[in-house]
């Protein structure tokens, strides 16, 4: 898109983790745009003041680029010195070298690696409603869901990224890129992001896969997580 500039034919621009959305931003690729739909539906918190960019989804945590959002929302919850002794106690407590993705951390609490991981919460309803007698379901099965959450009692909570979307700075058809946006905030596509991508929709009042209602912890851990984890 840099490359291609004024000519570029994109209108919409989707991707995962807020990183990457700031990156877009930050890259001059996308432009503000005002929509009452947009605001009315999105808390303020999961779109860009500006509104470069609007969350559609979340996810509670996650695989590498998610991480490095991970660890910071750790240091501005607990501060840089103690994210640091969290990280390297989980780097301690490795069952193996970190490698493969949030399935693979399923496949390892199967098979005995480890005794606990870290992923994004869809993977865990996927793999449990995976169909009966595959080794997905049965990797499903084995899991314990856990949603960890920030030790501070005042901003307590588990920790999500998001998916978004931005509209293209050249969008040769920018009224419609609105409308796309507008339309995956509506009630039939926020349930589609619930009920088939196992996410949690940004909308209210959505009803959410029965296991969105719980998470599963990933950082393949070899002797049980440390007490700061399982708090």
């Amino acid at each position: 898109m840099k490359a291609e500039g004024d000519d570029s034919p994109a209108d919409v621009l989707m991707t995962v983790d807020i990183g990457k959305l700031v990156d877009l931003v930050e890259s001059d690729l996308t432009q503000p745009i005002q929509s009452k739909i947009l605001e009315s539906v999105i808390p303020a918190n999961l779109r860009d003041a500006d509104g470069q960019w609007y969350a559609l989804s979340l996810r509670d945590r996650s695989p590498h680029p998610y991480n490095t959002v991970l660890v910071a929302a750790l240091i501005a919850h607990n501060g840089p010195q103690a994210t640091e002794q969290w990280l390297r106690g989980v780097k301690a407590n490795l069952a193996r070298e970190a490698a493969g993705g949030d399935r693979d951390v399923a496949h390892d609490i199967l098979a005995g690696v480890c005794d606990a991981g870290l992923a994004d919460a869809y993977y865990a309803a996927c793999l449990k409603n995976a169909p009966r007698g595959t080794d997905a379901r049965q990797c499903g099965n084995s899991i314990k869901v856990i949603r960890p959450t920030f030790a501070d009692k005042k901003n307590s909570g588990t920790h999500v990224n998001i998916s978004g979307a931005a509209v293209a700075k050249h969008a040769p058809h920018k009224k419609n890129a609105v409308n796309v946006l507008e339309y995956l905030v509506s009630k039939p596509a926020q349930s589609l992001y619930a009920q088939v991508n196992f996410e949690y929709p940004v909308r209210a009042g959505v009803k959410l896969d029965i296991e969105l209602s719980v998470a599963w912890c990933r950082t393949e851990l070899h002797h049980g997580p440390p007490s700061h984890l399982q708090e």
